[in-house]
């Protein structure tokens, strides 16, 4: 079963710079300041990634690459395209221009926002289900790793409609892993967890990380990304604004001035001259 299919239907059934001028953030390009990742195989590249829905254009040429080990967070405001960017390269979507490159063999594991479960099975039996669905070679030692590394072995036999928002997200998280994926796509994953869950989380996803795996997640919480992400894609309007480090973002937002050392801050303050160029149509 193609990748592709495989996510759809676990989405249907769940719904069911040389020069000397600074940097400076601008409409319709992106700011990269990363030198260290073009000597490495990507995972994944993307290349003038557009999606339309009508008359409306949630992603325009969007161009990128991933690589292994690496933690990177997509963050913008509201309606900037991070769902349908992760979507897209989950096989969920299809784009209307431009292409997703990669190995046939190197399936991603999705974690979609919205959990994709069955209510009335059991947490064992949805990962079960689904390990046979990604044809891992043996189901149950997967089913036992997945319940042992998100700590839900004592949950295995509880029917996943009964747990609460913060486990039924953890689920979710183990069935992407299922397979043991070379790249693992989250959108927004800490949202319905409390505190202790997130620190949890992320020291799973770090060791993850640490072996190898690509992480690219989606968040509203900015600090999240800051702390975790190795590498931040700021999109807006749907097209892809900044790539580079927590550090290099706030060193290209305050032109190479001394930094307030807030990340938020400087997060609001490029949205702000965003909107004020999209306005002004520079």
């Amino acid at each position: 079963m193609r990748t592709a299919d495989r996510a759809a239907r676990r989405s249907s059934r769940a719904s069911e710079c040389p020069d000397s001028r600074r940097p400076r953030a601008s409409l319709g390009r992106a700011l990269s300041t990363d030198t260290e990742t073009h000597e490495r195989v990507a995972t994944v590249a993307v290349r003038g990634l557009t999606k339309r829905f009508g008359a409306r254009t949630a992603l325009h040429r969007i161009s990128f690459e991933l690589y292994p080990g690496e933690v990177v967070a997509i963050i913008g405001p509201n309606g900037a395209g991070k769902t349908t960017l992760l979507s897209i390269l989950a096989g969920v979507l299809e784009p209307t221009e431009g292409e997703v490159l990669g190995t046939e063999s190197k399936r991603f594991g999705w974690v979609p926002q919205e959990p994709g479960l069955y209510s009335k099975l059991s947490v064992a039996e949805n990962l079960r289900l689904f390990a046979r669905l990604e044809l891992t070679a043996d189901p149950e030692r997967a089913v036992d790793a997945m319940l042992a590394q998100t700590d839900l072995t004592d949950r295995a036999d509880e029917e996943v409609g009964r747990l609460s928002g913060g486990n039924q997200q953890r689920v979710n998280i183990a069935i992407g892993l299922i397979s043991e994926p070379p790249a693992l796509l989250l959108d927004e994953p800490s949202a319905s967890l409390d505190p202790r869950q997130r620190e949890r989380l992320w020291e799973f996803i770090g060791s993850l990380a640490a072996r190898g795996t690509t992480i690219l997640f989606s968040t509203h919480n900015v600090a999240e990304a800051e702390r975790y992400a190795g590498r931040v894609l700021v999109l807006g309007d749907g097209e892809l604004l900044f790539t580079g480090t927590p550090a290099e973002f706030e060193r290209a937002v305050y032109r190479g001035d001394r930094a307030p050392g807030d990340f938020e801050t400087a997060f609001v303050r490029f949205l702000d001259e965003h909107e004020h160029e999209h306005e002004h149509g520079h």
